[in-house]
């Protein structure tokens, strides 16, 4: 896959990202995105302490990086299915995220396809 393409389809994650995150409340779930780089905070996860996760491109290797807490997962995009998926094999990307913020935040994602 070509910069472009992917810068692209980089691009359409990260607006899509956003748009369901201004759907919660930011005092659950805080989300900034600033270029390449998407940051949720999570307030008072379980252990009381907020959580925060980094979601960032990765230009070299054509991926979007996610690392919450100790786990980090490395999505890349799989052109038949249309989707992100985990390189080792642990879900997709969007999936992903419903799962953290379910978890951390007690609320659904309100993501779908485009």
């Amino acid at each position: 896959m070509d910069e472009r393409v992917y810068q692209h389809l980089a691009d359409d994650v990260f607006q899509r990202i956003a748009r369901a995150f201004d759907q919660l409340d930011p005092d659950q779930v805080d989300c900034e995105v600033a270029g390449d780089v998407v940051t949720l905070v999570f307030s008072g996860g379980p252990s009381g302490r907020d959580l925060r996760c980094i979601l960032n491109t990765q230009r070299p290797t054509r991926q979007i990086w996610l690392a919450a807490g100790a786990h980090a997962w490395h999505f890349s995009y799989d052109l038949p299915n249309e989707v992100w998926v985990d390189a080792k094999g642990r879900g997709e990307l969007f999936s992903v995220l419903a799962s953290l913020v379910r978890e951390h935040a007690g609320v659904e994602l309100p993501i779908g396809r485009p």
